[in-house]
């Protein structure tokens, strides 16, 4: 978890517009637009109480629409730095993507959220709702943890599974993630997700959700094997949330009814298709 200033060209912009303007101070956020603070504008740069970030900066910032980074002090200078790491589990490219909301999680190039008609944190809320949490929640796939720490204010727990460490770094920087790290009810686990289920006692949770990366990038995590076993971990009369992507695209229409017959396999029953969410719920 971090309490680093954290920001995008969504906050850089404006401030580079008040100072052409001459403005003496402007509002912005350092968190990504969970909180606000008023910065100085002075012909060095734009003075936080952390210290001072230069206009170049600054304007290296604006410039970068797929980027979020970090301020770090030096002394009385403020430093943007790129949240960005190449994994060493898959060596695939790690970052942050904003939004006017909760950043986006890139991996590979692909972003984890939906970031077209709705920001990541309106995505999440949909699979909720869909999800109906409750009781005891896996959540099977960690990214930034907006699934765990939604799912978290109805269940009573909520594990959630990481594969990559760089994604875990990656959300410590997030200030939309800080409470993934702090919530009790939240416990975190990392590892191979596939492998991580198998470590539970039949019928451990109420509900499921089950959110993987797209099927390039985690084609295991689609297959009847994983269902098989997303299927013994889940309690009688409980609900499995499976989180596919647009179910009315081309790639949709392909996957989705691989994806019911599977899961139909596996034993799960009245599978139906929640468009609103992009994904399918099941039963046992």
């Amino acid at each position: 978890m971090t309490e680093q200033p954290v920001i995008s060209h969504i906050q850089a912009a404006p401030l580079l517009k008040a100072h052409r303007h001459g403005d003496a101070d402007a509002e912005t956020s350092l968190d990504l637009g969970l909180s606000k603070t008023t910065a100085r504008l002075t012909n060095d740069g734009c003075i936080f109480e952390a210290g001072t970030l230069s206009w170049e900066d600054l304007g290296k910032v604006a410039d970068s629409d797929n980027a979020c980074y970090t301020l770090e002090s030096s002394g009385e200078r403020l430093t943007p730095k790129k949240i960005f790491f190449v994994s060493e589990e898959t060596r695939r490219h790690v970052s942050l993507y904003p939004t006017k909301g909760a950043p986006a999680l890139l991996v590979a190039g692909f972003p984890m959220h939906r970031i077209k008609h709705v920001d990541p944190m309106e995505d999440t809320k949909l699979k909720i709702r869909a999800a109906q949490p409750s009781g005891i929640v896996l959540d099977t796939s960690m990214g930034l943890g907006y699934t765990a720490i939604e799912a978290s204010k109805r269940a009573q727990e909520v594990i959630t599974i990481e594969l990559d460490p760089a994604v875990v770094e990656t959300a410590k920087l997030n200030p939309w993630s800080r409470e993934l790290f702090i919530n009790p009810r939240i416990e975190r686990r990392l590892g191979d997700s596939a492998e991580v289920i198998e470590d539970f006692e039949p019928d451990s949770f109420t509900r499921i959700v089950h959110d993987p990366p797209t099927m390039a990038l985690s084609g295991d995590l689609y297959s009847g094997e994983y269902y098989r076993g997303l299927y013994r971990i889940l309690r009688r009369s409980g609900r499995l949330f499976h989180y596919i992507g647009d179910l009315n695209s081309a790639s949709g229409a392909r996957i989705v009814p691989g994806v019911i017959k599977r899961l139909e396999a596996a034993g799960f029953k009245n599978v139906a298709k929640r468009p609103e969410a992009f994904g399918v719920i099941a039963f046992k």
